[in-house]
């Protein structure tokens, strides 16, 4: 049960992440008020850190900003290893 709603979080912050940055470039390149990057960098903090990785490529959006390229692929690598601990201590992988 846990391992379902960790997924359904998981499933909704990711795609939630990867919209966000969609819409910040479409933003961007209209010359619109754009979402800020705390708000964006937050949505990978928050679990997010796979959408807003393919958010960042498949966009082409915020790849050379420091914070970005070096910070969301790190999020990436540590809840990764948070998420297989997790599984692992619950059972549901060993």
């Amino acid at each position: 049960m846990l391992s379902e709603i960790l997924l359904s979080y998981l499933c909704v912050v990711n795609l939630t992440a990867f919209v966000l940055f969609g819409i910040d470039k479409r933003r961007a390149r209209r010359h619109r008020w754009r979402i800020p990057e705390r708000r964006l960098f937050m949505a990978a903090l928050a679990g997010g850190s796979l959408g807003a990785l393919a958010g960042m490529y498949g966009f082409r959006h915020k790849t050379r900003h420091r914070l970005f390229a070096w910070g969301v692929p790190l999020l990436f690598v540590l809840q990764a290893g948070a998420l297989a601990g997790i599984l692992v201590m619950t059972g549901v992988y060993e």
